[in-house]
């Protein structure tokens, strides 16, 4: 294996003036020698969904919008099961339960214990959680349940995140997988593309990420949902996707560049060149409030671009 470029803010600014094909080749080259070519797939479900107290302006989640969103409480255990083990089946080997809300209260962070504890008993599934902004205290309690990964977005660049939410800060976010790492877990954190960012943004975004040292990077493609202030933003082209995804390989050479929300709509081809350039391992299965791909359609696209499963 080649010894990853560690690239500059300059050179990457360099890199983003250059042509598509110099650019994506490029990336394509760091993908098939440096980056890990066993494809990593997860999956998550909605734990508690709706009624959330931060106004993010792109979810449809926030109690502050008025969407379509259907509120509901913490997800039993028969039911997590059922998603879990439906799941394992199909060969995915890391599951992740999703809540809405600022932090899980006490009474939330010890059912969601039950539940990993549960997942670890009936399951070899590794286990993930994104639950907001828990306190150090209940972060070590999650880990101590089984929790071996936590997942908190930063969502977009450090000077952007203030105009797309004002109830909590990107230095809460950082703070948060800090006290995950503290609390034993590896952390996994990305963001959302398409909110009226621009390229200078997604490296920012992608700059923040390469200084917590992320190796687990989930690229959400903005799906703009009736309701939200974002509603009416205009989608991103597939060639500003294509060209976030090298950028984000050339900054992060040996992480899991992972496709999350938004996919569903993009062409068979550029589902291809995204796994040529940058991608690989996705979030299947429940995508929260949008539509994601099917595990048999991703396994051909997979499987087609030379990766093998885990």
């Amino acid at each position: 294996m080649s010894t990853p470029p560690i690239y500059s803010r300059t050179d990457i600014t360099a890199w983003a003036t250059r042509p598509d094909a110099e650019l994506f080749a490029e990336a394509e080259r760091l993908t098939r020698e440096i980056a890990p070519r066993t494809f990593d797939m997860c999956s998550i479900v909605t734990g508690k969904c709706g009624k959330c107290s931060e106004d993010c302006k792109w979810c449809a989640q926030s109690a502050h919008h008025k969407t379509a969103c259907e509120a509901h409480g913490l997800i039993s255990e028969a039911e997590c099961l059922r998603h879990a083990k439906a799941n394992e089946a199909q060969g995915i080997r890391r599951f992740s339960i999703v809540n809405s809300g600022r932090r899980p209260t006490d009474d939330e962070v010890q059912h969601l214990c039950e539940l990993f504890r549960a997942l670890r008993r009936e399951t070899s599934l590794e286990l993930c959680a994104s639950l907001g902004l828990p306190s150090l205290a209940a972060l070590k309690q999650l880990a101590a349940a089984g929790v071996t990964r936590y997942h908190c977005n930063l969502e977009t660049s450090p000077a952007r995140f203030p105009l797309l939410c004002t109830t909590h800060t990107l230095e809460d976010k950082i703070a948060t997988l800090k006290a995950a790492r503290e609390a034993g877990m590896e952390i996994c954190s990305g963001g959302i593309i398409g909110m009226g960012e621009t390229e200078a943004d997604r490296i920012e975004l992608a700059f923040a990420l390469r200084e917590l040292d992320v190796a687990s990077i989930p690229i959400n493609i903005l799906s703009p949902i009736p309701g939200t202030p974002l509603e009416n933003v205009p989608l991103i082209s597939e060639r500003d996707i294509l060209r976030t995804i090298a950028l984000f390989r050339l900054i992060h050479p040996s992480a899991y560049l992972r496709f999350a929300g938004g996919r569903a709509r993009l062409s068979e081809e550029t589902l291809d060149a995204a796994l040529r350039i940058g991608i690989n391992s996705a979030i299947e299965g429940d995508l929260l409030t949008t539509l994601g791909k099917t595990v048999v359609q991703d396994k051909e696209h997979i499987l087609r671009a030379g990766y093998t499963l885990a």
